[in-house]
């Protein structure tokens, strides 16, 4: 794309000037000699009275507004929207919040409604799973499970093809069965293998992120739903088998007294083996088909709510399963963000997406200029390759190799920038690249463009979009007049105190020193006789301590009142010693005194802190009035609603 396009698109919505209201959206008032229209602040005022507990007027609300507005106009004056951290931030917010524009919704839902449809019923499959390896031998490898299909379908058996072929590692166990399964937890091509093959069939070879398949459909059948469970599980996986027998004999005495009325969850926490769940009584997740190991799974749902199972083995040992509900599958509605979540991972994901980019493809009437892209591929064809020396000339050229609407928005030298040489590779397939870039570039620009006539265009996003970029600009400016001001200004800070001690009172005396650590009871002592024979000052004790004894001491300020903590009650208020606990249970007070109310800021920093920028906030709203008069259209602010 080229790239004054970008920068100008930012720069300008940094400035707010894509964001101005369609042309009859009248102009309420303007700060800054810049315009605030009227739905800007009918949609900001229509929120934050949803927020508020007793909604404000709209005269109430204006003020708030308008000193809103002030604030965001200093932070441009101040330039904090033209910052590259700022305009990077931003662009981020600009691409996520047109996202959701920037899909043919009717795609989305119809790949969702099937996905849907196809979690109400479950497949039995079998399959063969051969490796990809390296991308040379990937047509081996598909050529192989070919043969290994055409030999099955004249007559070879499934399960011994799969023993022989298959690298799944379960086919030991189960002969490539993997009983049924149900939609969305699969990678697609395999889910859509199994629910598209017929049963009896066999699919054609596919291929997944773990390898080439071909999938055996056995049969299908209505989905399970899901159910929740309590068990009890002692572990038999990897014992002997004397002690395996001996687990058997605890299940079976602990299924006894189950049986017979003694509380399931309270011996599940005492007596299972799986860590897990054994603390929340044996209760586990709900869960469906393919989550569990089959003979879980099998028993589970063969269960009535409320009914518990006899001991059985897996894998893992002996298991007592407890029924407690069951559900059938989660409405549409519910299952809806999860399932788009699934298809975004796969190959559906920009299905929507891509629909949507043809669409502006022809609104903004982009074209591939066909005579230049010839011009370029030859240039690739007679070098050979693109190496660097043709990449070096490439970067140079400002042809234009796409357009969109009058802009010519694919520059050679932009693409060339993508294009890495490939001395090694063919001809073909470096022009094969460039294609590819030119046309992603291509889609990129019209995206861009369909942004910038969202802004202008579609009220909601605008709104939305200007808040974002009001806010960012807001937080900028108050930390700097206001809230890091206020903390980092200690000598204001101090001032501020002292001129309004008065308002800072206690109840009751609190303890007031630095309290210094130690790992051993022979530092705290060589600490103490260093402190009384060098009498070090509050500024430097933390650094002169570390010097002198490294990492064996730390240094707290404290302030506390009596009953607030152990360790000030017993320096300060006569408590008793706590008892010494962790790395750091010696401890004296340095500099210590109990103090009837705060001497200095730092002692309610918390609160004088705040109250500090209380008065630096009114402040500077004087001087924003000042300095930023809104000159309001009355008759438009009538029309506000």
């Amino acid at each position: 794309m080229k790239k004054s396009l970008l920068s100008l698109t930012v720069v300008a919505a940094a400035a707010g000037m894509l964001y101005a209201g369609a042309p009859k959206d009248p102009v309420l008032l303007t700060i800054a000699d810049k315009p605030v229209t009227l739905s800007e602040f009918e949609y900001l005022y229509h929120k934050n009275n949803s927020q508020q507990l007793a909604p404000q007027t709209i005269d109430e609300y204006l003020q708030m507004f308008i000193t809103y507005k002030q604030k965001v106009a200093a932070a441009e004056e101040a330039g904090i929207d033209k910052s590259q951290a700022f305009q990077r931030e931003f662009d981020g917010y600009r691409r996520d919040l047109a996202a959701p524009y920037l899909t043919v919704q009717e795609v989305e839902d119809s790949i969702i409604n099937a996905e849907y449809a196809r979690m109400g019923t479950e497949v039995d499959v079998s399959h063969i799973m051969v490796a990809h390896t390296a991308p040379d031998t990937h047509a081996d490898q598909r050529e192989l499970l070919n043969s290994v299909r055409d030999s099955i379908l004249a007559g070879a058996d499934f399960e011994a093809m799969a023993r022989k072929y298959s690298i799944d590692r379960a086919v030991v166990r189960n002969g490539g069965h993997m009983g049924y399964i149900i939609a969305c937890r699969l990678p697609y091509t395999f889910e859509d293998a199994a629910y598209t093959t017929a049963p009896g069939n066999i699919s054609p070879v596919i291929s997944t992120p773990v390898g080439y398949h071909i999938v055996k459909v056995h049969g299908t059948r209505p989905a399970q739903g899901m159910v929740l469970v309590e068990h009890i599980l002692k572990l038999t996986q990897g014992l002997p088998a004397e002690e395996a027998a001996r687990k058997k004999e605890q299940i079976d005495s602990i299924y006894n007294l189950v049986k017979n009325g003694a509380d399931f969850a309270q011996i599940a926490t005492v007596e299972s083996e799986d860590p897990g769940s054994a603390k929340m009584g044996g209760r586990l997740r709900w869960f469906g088909t393919g989550q569990m190991v089959p003979e879980f799974e099998q028993v589970a749902f063969s269960l009535n709510d409320g009914e518990i199972s006899e001991p059985f083995p897996t894998a893992y040992g002996y298991h007592i399963i407890r029924r407690l509900e069951h559900k059938g599958i989660d409405s549409l509605e519910a299952m809806r963000p999860q399932i788009k979540n699934i298809i975004s991972r796969d190959e559906r994901g920009n299905l929507a997406q891509e629909r949507k980019v043809a669409q502006l493809r022809k609104k903004f009437k982009a074209q591939i200029l066909d005579k230049n892209m010839d011009q370029v591929r030859g240039r690739i064809m007679a070098n050979g390759s693109v190496d660097s020396t043709l990449r070096a000339e490439f970067i140079t050229s400002d042809l234009a190799l796409a357009r969109a609407g009058k802009n010519d928005v694919v520059l050679l030298s932009e693409v060339a920038s993508e294009m890495l040489p490939n001395q090694q590779g063919s001809a073909e397939a470096a022009v094969a690249d460039f294609d590819r870039i030119v046309n992603r570039n291509l889609d990129n620009a019209v995206v861009e463009l369909e942004r910038d006539d969202l802004a202008r265009n579609n009220a909601d996003y605008r709104n939305l979009l200007n808040e974002y970029r009001d806010g960012m600009l807001l937080f900028e400016i108050s930390d700097q007049n206001v809230w890091s001001r206020a903390k980092n200004d200690k000598e204001g800070l101090e001032k501020y105190f002292n001129e309004n001690r008065d308002r800072y009172t206690w109840n009751a005396p609190k303890f007031k020193s630095y309290v210094v650590f130690a790992t051993s009871d022979s530092v705290m002592n060589l600490a103490q006789n260093f402190l009384n024979e060098n009498k070090i000052g509050a500024d430097s004790l933390v650094t002169t301590l570390r010097k002198q004894f490294g990492k064996d001491v730390k240094v707290e300020k404290v302030i506390a009142a009596q009953g607030e903590n152990p360790i000030t009650d017993y320096l300060g208020f006569n408590g008793p010693k706590p008892e010494p606990k962790g790395k750091w249970a010696f401890y004296f007070p340095y500099l210590n005194r109990v103090i009837a109310a705060p001497e200095e800021a730092a002692d309610e920093r918390g609160v004088v802190t705040t109250d500090y920028q209380n008065l630096l906030e009114e402040q500077w709203k004087e001087e924003l009035a000042r300095k930023y008069p809104a000159k309001v259209n009355e008759k438009v602010l009538k029309k506000a609603k």
